[in-house]
């Protein structure tokens, strides 16, 4: 099966475009302030309205509020949201877009219980995200986490997986075979400095993606 690509923390059109151009499946933008590739509506709204079809819009939310979240859905048109911080199910599926639940897989890797509780917690998300931080800390810090402590876990969950955390050129191939995930999730792993994207790194990801999974 072909491993899906999201290029994550887009913040300027000209990277959407790259992203676009090279071939990936999804754009991912951060609305988390604290986050060095936080996206204004405006900005969002614009890259959102030139994206083609067939290309996903994925809006990402740590711990949001749900006036600030439909202040973003209002203003951006949006695929899917990704729920990165605590959020119980209710609060998920108020939105009514479909979603995907981060989870930190720091400390938790050797734990097969953790994925298969939380996958059967958000029976509803359309894939679960695991990535490299803590349980409740922000994402996006670029660390990869034990990909072999999950591989029994994979077997064992009937939801798509999409891996991320520390992913770049250099090993995501080893990522994919170690993992067989559903998607992989890249944000620094293709930047030159935070939130500013390299359009021959995202290439090369991308690539390198095709090369593993065809």
């Amino acid at each position: 099966m072909r491993t899906r690509v999201k290029i994550c923390g887009v913040t300027r059109y000209a990277d959407a475009m790259d992203v676009v151009n090279a071939g990936a499946d999804a754009i991912g933008m951060v609305f988390y302030e604290k986050s060095p590739r936080f996206i204004s509506n405006e900005l969002a709204e614009k890259i959102s309205y030139q994206l083609p079809a067939f290309v996903s819009r994925v809006a990402l939310f740590k711990d949001a509020d749900k006036n600030s979240i439909n202040s973003v859905l209002a203003a951006v048109d949006i695929d899917i949201i990704q729920f990165h911080g605590n959020e119980p199910l209710d609060f998920c599926e108020q939105f009514d877009k479909p979603y995907i639940k981060a989870l930190g897989m720091k400390g938790a890797e050797h734990d097969v219980d953790y994925l298969i509780s939380s996958a059967s917690t958000y029976h509803s998300a359309k894939a679960l995200l695991l990535d490299g931080h803590a349980p409740g800390e922000a994402g996006g810090a670029g660390k990869a986490f034990d990909w072999q402590a999950i591989s029994r876990a994979m077997t064992l969950m009937d939801k798509p997986v999409i891996l991320a955390g520390g992913l770049t050129v250099e090993n995501v191939k080893q990522a994919i075979d170690t993992v067989h995930p559903f998607a992989v999730d890249v944000s620094s792993g293709v930047e030159s400095s935070p939130g500013i994207k390299d359009k021959e790194k995202i290439i090369a990801f991308i690539r390198r993606v095709e090369q593993t999974t065809k």
